[in-house]
């Protein structure tokens, strides 16, 4: 991994690792998806406890729909923090919950309890009006952009030429289709900006790994993937949470002995 470390966003910043609670998953994918507001606090109280530093979670309605209306957002925001998850929370602010790009911007303007961060895909239309909206609002900005798998060079292009009010709030979450190096060396160049790592099924295990010899963020949880690095189904959140920081710490110390 010669020339690709450095990517955690500064000096003296340890990379973070995001907890996705539920991300898509609903009922049908198993017991360790927390679904109401209660399971998706007591679930994020628990991976926080496991060692996730930061937690994701996709708003519902009743029905299972993703939503960004404020009568969805804010009582699930209130819920987790009510229970006493004091970490950072991240909503995406994405198609599946709201297709329209007018739309997503009129749902973030009229949120009434705000998340410290949102998730923008640089790979949806729309994407650099609406990441200013949440940077105007106070909330930080986790700008995907979505690396191999056919994804092409349009939206890491779109993401370096967007001109926020400045990059202080706003950080790079690559999502890899491999854990290739090849496709994370040349973000050695972009803005000084804290990156993220992550990858969904198969890839999402060798992709943590990757982050964790870069010096990058990573994310895991049932909302990405649903299976131990062993391959046994998991059981929670916090399980996968748990597996996360004892894989992360066996890569970085046998980086650190090389």
């Amino acid at each position: 991994m010669a020339g690709v470390g450095g990517l955690g966003g500064g000096a003296g910043r340890e990379p973070t690792l995001q907890v996705a609670l539920n991300g898509s998953r609903g009922a049908g994918d198993g017991g360790a998806v927390p679904l109401s507001p209660a399971d998706l606090a007591e679930s994020a109280l628990a991976a926080v406890a496991a060692g996730a530093g930061e937690v994701l979670v996709h708003p519902r309605t009743p029905c299972g729909r993703e939503s960004l209306s404020p009568r969805v957002v804010g009582p699930v925001l209130a819920e987790l923090r009510g229970a006493g998850v004091r970490v950072p929370l991240a909503v995406p602010a994405g198609v599946a919950a709201e297709p329209d790009p007018a739309g997503r911007l009129e749902r973030v303007r009229s949120w009434t309890v705000l998340p410290d961060r949102a998730v923008v895909s640089f790979a949806e239309a729309g994407a650099e009006p609406l990441g200013r909206a949440l940077l105007e609002r106070g909330v930080a900005v986790d700008a995907v952009v979505p690396l191999g798998g056919g994804a092409g060079a349009e939206p890491l292009a779109r993401f370096l030429a967007w001109s926020p009010p400045g990059f202080g709030r706003v950080r790079l979450v690559v999502e890899l289709a491999e854990a290739d190096p090849a496709l994370v060396a040349g973000l050695r160049w972009l803005p000084p900006v804290p990156v993220v790592l992550y990858g969904r099924e198969g890839a999402a295990w060798p992709v943590l790994r990757l982050a964790a010899r870069c010096g990058a963020g990573a994310r895991i949880g049932v909302g990405e993937v649903l299976s131990l690095p062993d391959g046994r189904p998991a059981r929670s959140n916090a399980e996968l949470v748990a597996a996360a920081v004892l894989l992360w710490g066996r890569v970085r110390t046998t980086a650190g002995n090389r």
